[in-house]
């Protein structure tokens, strides 16, 4: 790729980050965001606004977790570099601590079939990973194993992260993931949930696989 792909894809990351804030879904220097490039991917550096940021100040890394450039990589660049290793067909990954799905991640639950949008996150529940330390390998791997035939979980008292093939979806998967959170602490406000059964869930994430497609497989 060239150096032009570099920059654009850098801006992409820029800005999904600060739709994240715009969005209600981060705030501040918290949460972090990359995109696949090259043999690794581009990561937002520590410590910086991303108002300030610049496209050339994404981090390289490689997927054997070496950084190239002046500025050190995210805190969290491990868990960036784990879900590209894993899951080729991902190509962009936010990670954020938005207020209602980070609360969740607090009590340590996920998000169980209480509606269909769930789908949205590739299976019949969001998962909430096992806690470890922020930046750590222990944390990577309890999120690997939580994203398994998932494409979001939370992060047991820290936040969420979503993968996806592109970063528009990614984006798009963070602010529904935030607001799946939302309505399911405002339904147990309200009373208990009633769960959608299995089988009901099995029809909407058949019926998700095409969500969104118009003729000709543009989505």
């Amino acid at each position: 790729m060239t150096s032009s792909d570099r920059h654009s894809i850098g801006q992409s990351v820029i800005d999904a980050c600060l739709a994240m804030t715009a969005l209600g879904v981060n705030h501040g220097t918290s949460g972090n965001g990359s995109a696949r490039w090259q043999d690794g991917f581009l990561v937002t550096p520590t410590g910086l606004r991303y108002e300030d940021l610049k496209p050339a100040d994404l981090v390289y890394v490689t997927l054997d977790g070496l950084a190239h450039g002046p500025l050190e990589p995210s805190s969290e660049w491990r868990m960036h570099c784990d879900i590209y290793r894993a899951r080729p067909e991902m190509n962009a990954v936010l990670h954020a601590h938005p207020p209602y799905a980070t609360a969740l991640s607090c009590l340590r639950e996920g998000i169980p079939r209480f509606h269909y949008m769930v789908a949205a996150a590739g299976g019949p529940d969001i998962r909430c990973a096992d806690y470890a330390l922020y930046g750590s390998a222990a944390l990577s791997a309890a999120m690997v194993k939580a994203l398994d035939g998932r494409k979001a979980c939370l992060l047991a008292n820290h936040g969420m992260i979503v993968c996806e093939t592109t970063m528009q979806r990614a984006l798009s998967l963070a602010v529904e993931v935030e607001a799946l959170a939302r309505q399911y602490c405002i339904a147990r406000q309200t009373g208990t949930p009633v769960l959608l059964t299995e089988a009901q869930m099995d029809e909407a994430l058949a019926r998700y696989a095409t969500y969104g497609e118009q003729p000709g497989g543009k989505a």
